[in-house]
């Protein structure tokens, strides 16, 4: 006999969905790393510069989006799931203020000329201070709870792996694709002309997503 085999219903296709989906809005922030690709490679004179800049940057997302998931799961063996839930959309809620009352403020740590390594450390202090991982946060508890991508039986810290991975890999191709085409077809123009701002529509995205966590945990 083979063992019953679990199909994914809508609601956790949708968290899988909801962590591509963030991966994709990451990669189009230009603040987690896709103009500094572009402005790498403007600087070189050189396409090659603005694919090898993409690798250390999506790295060092990664280690900050897996550092919250780390997180989240070495606090969910000693606190019950809707605490930690709970709690964790009240923290994106609080963190979304702050960067509402601070969006005009940026961090600034490195320069243009960086090592890859450097890059990789850039990304990973921007991605942690703008809260990337905190906005995961809730869709990471949620593939917490059940089996893994298309129905496959996977332990709790796997899954999370695997969003970690799906959420990364959405972020990269996003920023390859945005960046490519700036490169090809504008250029230094994107960063001379009138610029949206991102800062402020990231922090309203943070309360937007806490608030929907928190609705979700009560």
């Amino acid at each position: 006999m083979h063992p019953p085999t679990h199909t994914a219903s809508p609601s956790e296709l949708g968290l899988w969905l909801i962590l591509a989906g963030f991966g994709v809005y990451h990669g189009l922030n230009p603040a987690m790393g896709w103009l500094f690709a572009l402005a790498r490679g403007l600087q070189q004179e050189n396409p090659r510069a603005v694919w090898i800049a993409l690798v250390p940057i999506a790295i060092g997302h990664a280690a900050s989006i897996a550092l919250a998931a780390m997180i989240v799961l070495a606090l969910k063996e000693f606190i019950a799931m809707n605490t930690l839930q709970t709690a964790t959309a009240l923290m994106l809620i609080a963190f979304g203020v702050y960067k509402l009352m601070n969006w005009y403020r940026h961090p600034r740590w490195v320069g243009m000329r960086v090592s890859l390594p450097e890059l990789a450390g850039w990304s990973f202090l921007m991605a942690t201070a703008h809260g990337a991982g905190l906005m995961a946060a809730p869709a990471l508890l949620g593939v917490m709870e059940m089996d893994g991508l298309g129905g496959m039986s996977h332990s709790a810290g796997a899954n999370v792996w695997l969003a970690v991975s799906i959420h990364t890999l959405a972020m990269l191709l996003t920023m390859a694709i945005i960046a490519w085409v700036v490169y090809r077809r504008l250029g230094l123009m994107v960063l001379r002309t009138g610029w949206v701002n991102f800062d402020l529509i990231w922090s309203v995205a943070l309360l937007f997503v806490g608030g929907i966590a928190f609705v979700t945990a009560i």
